[in-house]
């Protein structure tokens, strides 16, 4: 049997995940602080919540679980491989909150404003930065269509980043009723617009050139391809240029609006931009969508935008939500890499004791965690062996129980 973890997952040490622990404790701290609730949901949805979900390249991702028993054999003998599954491993937690919220509405706040930290699941090609398992740290607002919203969402996303020492980042923000009117503009139709915003959202990885290439192979009018890339070729841009083209100037003055009190709010720690090169990759993105750019380290580490139609699948009426998501796994990794973050934790220690002693040691334990995390073990052959193991696994110091007087910390024996 093999004892590696699933390619694109990862097993943790104590020390790492006392971090990622931290680290998710801090996040949710400043969400509560500023009001959301934390809610909890399934990792398993029904595939036909997934299917129409309009999570774009997503889509292709999801793990699917196959029917059990005769359902299953049924399934296979029908010969449609689309049979096969009736769940699936979510792979966001936008999906599974809209149909909890359709689920739920009656009980609960209006706006809701609400917390999700929770492991998703993508069939993701295993690489650097793309793992199959990883962590969310959401807040969302349902219920109301008001641009405060985003303010508020970007101000706390953004404060949670400061909180646990992500310093030199911006905020890039754009309207995908903005860029929808521009691709119109144009010369593209109305039902192409969510393709071409699949391909647009990858500018930044593969270029204009990538862009084109791609919008090509899907069969666009080479003629409107060339007027978008012409276009393209007068980044970068400004609102007021947008203005100029954009028919609905309500949409851009909520945008200004947006950003202009977002960098009031960051009072020079972060800066607010518009980007029209922003698109997002889901499908269910609907008005404001926003990302947040680490300069220290050149990549998306939070995104998220406005999802007004997907809880009205569920309810047939349109219920308007905004939500802002923090890359953990991305957040976890950049704070690996400098080893200089600070996790204000409490020391932990070690208490060793002879095996005859346990009661007395349990009790000096006690009084021990009232200043120190305390673990305790009975004493190995190997004392100064297994002393430099605990210190390699992150532990502060030790006492020897009716040896030592009072905790020696490692480093200043």
């Amino acid at each position: 049997m093999k004892i590696t973890p699933v390619k694109g997952t990862n097993d943790y040490l104590p020390a790492q995940a006392e971090l990622r622990n931290y680290l998710q404790k801090k996040i949710c701290e400043t969400y509560e602080q500023a009001g959301f609730q934390r809610i909890a949901t399934p990792i398993i949805e029904d595939i036909e919540n997934l299917d129409k979900s309009e999570g774009g390249d997503n889509l292709n991702l999801i793990f699917k679980v196959m029917k059990r028993g005769e359902k299953l054999k049924k399934a296979i003998a029908s010969q449609n491989p689309d049979n096969i599954a009736d769940m699936g491993l979510r792979y966001d937690l936008t999906l599974p909150l809209s149909r909890y919220y359709a689920n739920n509405r009656a009980s609960l706040p209006q706006p809701f404003k609400v917390i999700q930290m929770d492991r998703v699941y993508r069939a993701e090609r295993p690489q650097k930065g793309r793992l199959r398992e990883f962590i969310q740290c959401d807040i969302d607002i349902l219920g109301s269509d008001s641009s405060t919203c985003e303010i508020e969402l970007i101000h706390t996303t953004a404060k949670a980043l400061l909180n646990i020492g992500i310093n030199n980042f911006k905020v890039k923000i754009n309207d995908r009723r903005i860029l929808r009117e521009i691709l119109l503009s144009v010369g593209f139709e109305e039902d192409q617009l969510d393709s071409v915003c699949i391909s647009f959202d990858k500018l930044n990885k593969i270029k204009a050139e990538g862009v084109e290439a791609e919008l090509t192979e899907k069969g666009f009018d080479k003629a409107v391809i060339a007027e978008f890339m012409k276009l393209l070729s007068n980044a970068p841009f400004t609102l007021d240029y947008v203005k100029e083209i954009c028919k609905n100037s309500e949409y851009v003055d909520s945008l200004a609006y947006i950003i202009d009190t977002s960098n009031a709010l960051a009072d020079g720690k972060y800066v607010a931009e518009y980007d029209m090169t922003l698109v997002r990759g889901q499908g269910y993105y609907t008005g404001t969508v926003f990302e947040v750019e680490s300069l220290d380290f050149n990549s998306s580490i939070a995104g998220g935008g406005r999802y007004d139609n997907l809880i009205g699948k569920f309810l047939k009426e349109q219920i308007p939500a905004v939500g802002f998501s923090i890359g953990f796994e991305r957040i976890y990794s950049i704070l690996m890499e400098k080893e200089s973050y600070n996790t204000e934790k409490q020391k932990k220690v070690v208490l060793i004791y002879e095996e005859n002693q346990v009661a007395d040691a349990i009790r000096y334990a006690e009084e021990l965690r009232k200043t120190y995390k305390t673990a305790l073990y009975i004493k190995p052959k190997k004392l100064g062996k297994f002393l430099n193991k605990l210190e390699e696994q992150g532990f502060d110091g030790f006492q020897v129980f009716g040896r030592d007087e009072e905790v020696r910390m490692f480093g200043e024996q």
